[in-house]
């Protein structure tokens, strides 16, 4: 799987959305689980949120519950992370990617910090 991702909106104040999408090619986008990790300057690799293969099912992480809203499309090949209220502190890389199921449930390689196939990162800056 290769991505193709972009960042729909530009430099955002606190309060303030963004929409990051990423396009997938190569093997079979709907057979994989999908999430989004992000990179703080200085800091390690934490997970954001996760889906299904389906769609069916969201999990993401406490600090952005009820802010962000990962879905996806797979007849168009795309994972979406609708990203609402920021705050300075989401300011980070944020990269997407395919995971299969491990044993503790298709979030669980995600918040692990370990995909299959991942794009090129995609900068977000939040300004106070």
């Amino acid at each position: 799987l290769r991505f193709s991702c972009r960042r729909w909106g530009g430099l955002v104040q606190a309060g303030g959305s963004l929409r990051l999408s990423c396009v997938a090619s190569g093997r079979t986008f709907s057979s994989y689980n999908m999430g989004w990790l992000r990179q703080a300057p200085g800091k390690e690799r934490e997970f954001v949120a996760a889906i299904n293969w389906s769609g069916s099912s969201t999990f993401s992480t406490d600090s952005v519950k009820g802010r962000f809203t990962i879905s996806r499309d797979n007849a168009k090949n795309t994972v979406y992370l609708q990203m609402n209220s920021l705050k300075p502190e989401d300011t980070a890389v944020y990269y997407c990617g395919a995971a299969t199921t491990s044993g503790g449930g298709y979030y669980d390689n995600f918040k692990s910090g370990h995909m299959d196939y991942w794009g090129k990162g995609t900068q977000v800056t939040v300004s106070s």
